[in-house]
């Protein structure tokens, strides 16, 4: 069974900066991507923050570059998101994925999500 689980949101000034965890454990034999996702607003679709696929180039959204920067340590089964200089419009509910081969099946896990809130 793999398990998701992120960390580090909270309450925030503007201009201020936070840095999520994010921690897959399990049977894992391989991590493939790791992803970060966020939902603005309750009933809204999660929106694609950040991305990086094993050996690949992380991908930003537009909304986000120059701000965020995502890294990961597969040894270490983790992802980071350290976000700067936050505005109101990042005010939501982060979400971690990660698809992992475990068990020799592939699949998409999500962790519960972490709340960060950015106050004017």
């Amino acid at each position: 069974q793999v398990q998701v689980e992120e960390s580090g949101g909270g309450l925030v000034q503007a201009g201020g900066s936070l840095r999520l965890s994010c921690i897959v454990s399990g049977r894992i034999q391989r991590i493939n991507v790791m992803a970060w996702y966020r939902q603005q607003a309750p009933g809204q679709q999660r929106e694609l923050v950040a991305r990086i696929p094993s050996g690949g180039t992380t991908y930003y959204a537009d909304s986000v570059k120059g701000r965020f920067a995502m890294s990961r340590d597969d040894a270490q089964g983790t992802a980071y998101l350290q976000m700067n200089n936050l505005n109101s419009e990042d005010t939501g509910d982060y979400y971690c994925k990660a698809n992992v081969l475990a068990s020799w099946k592939t699949g998409n896990h999500w962790g519960r999500g972490t709340q960060v809130t950015v106050s004017a």
